[in-house]
């Protein structure tokens, strides 16, 4: 069955020429030209992806993120014109999963649709037993074959991204992890130096899980190298 993509741009020229290399992948897209079409969509179809202009006609893509991260944990692709660090870090902090600037290749941006949907698929499919494990220490437990996460009883609502790197932290603990390491095993690239992807998304993550800050319980930071869990 092919995936359904929410693709969200007012500049029809863009929305058009993103729509034909989705729909030449097989993939069934839903194309709105602002928030309020989007947010009814998403009321309507299941979705399994979506593709944000930042700025649209009525709210920004950064609150039309944020509103859909309230109930749903698909992948969020953001398409900005701004290249500044802060907008691309407010993106990933309201649950964006990656974005891509504008002027794009098409076949960069499919290239990161079909890795998220990769993810996303990966975490719902049910998992053989014998292929998966479970991590459980100080309250924490984790596990690859039910791609749940609980703290203290409680179930965290992580999105397949946030799983995967907590899920690689804790297959790795008790070792420093390096930036570079984390963020090629996750999300499948190359790193770029000055890339805030992995200390965004990290920061996300400790939000969920409740730790403070400063003195983390968990996710600890190495300055200059890169992240451990203990």
């Amino acid at each position: 069955m092919s995936a359904k993509i929410l693709l969200v741009d007012d500049e029809a020229a863009i929305a058009d020429l993103v729509e034909v290399y989705l729909t030449n992948e097989g993939y069934t897209v839903y194309k709105c030209e602002n928030a309020a079409q989007a947010l009814e969509c998403v009321e309507q179809k299941q979705v399994d992806l979506a593709i944000l202009d930042v700025m649209l006609p009525d709210l920004s893509g950064f609150e039309l993120c944020r509103r859909i991260r309230q109930k749903h944990l698909w992948p969020i692709l953001m398409l900005t014109a701004r290249v500044e660090d802060l907008d691309k870090i407010q993106g990933l902090m309201l649950g964006a999963d990656d974005y891509i600037t504008k002027p794009f290749n098409p076949l960069e941006l499919l290239a990161r649709v079909k890795t998220q949907l990769r993810r996303y698929t990966q975490y719902n499919q049910s998992a053989q037993p014998d292929k998966g494990g479970e991590y459980e220490f100080n309250g924490l437990y984790i596990s690859e074959v039910t791609h749940k996460c609980t703290l203290y009883g409680e179930e965290l609502a992580l999105t397949p991204l946030e799983f995967s790197i907590l899920w690689y932290l804790c297959s790795h603990r008790g070792q420093v992890v390096p930036s570079e390491q984390l963020f090629q095993e996750v999300w499948g690239e190359k790193y770029i130096d000055g890339n805030n992807t992995v200390m965004t998304h990290i920061a996300r993550l400790r939000e969920k899980m409740h730790e403070k800050s400063r003195h983390p319980k968990f996710i600890k930071t190495v300055w200059g190298v890169g992240y451990t869990i203990e």
